[in-house]
């Protein structure tokens, strides 16, 4: 599948949080970097997530905030 989307991390998923609606979702994308996506978890069950998954973090926002 090809996406518009430029901003793709490859990751390895540590772990997998269910919740009522949206599960949240850890990806280590390396050098001790975690990424954290909220999905459905009709979402999860669908694409079949399960820890240990290599997976690709999809970046795709109009507005990038830093704070300190």
């Amino acid at each position: 599948m090809k996406l518009s989307a430029r901003n793709q991390i490859s990751g390895k998923i540590t772990s997998i949080t269910p919740g009522a609606v949206n599960g949240s979702i850890k990806v280590d994308i390396g050098s001790g970097n975690i990424v954290t996506a909220s999905i459905t978890e009709e979402a999860i069950q669908e694409l079949g997530l399960a820890e240990g998954d290599t997976v690709t973090v999809i970046v795709k926002a109009s507005d990038v905030m830093i704070g300190k």
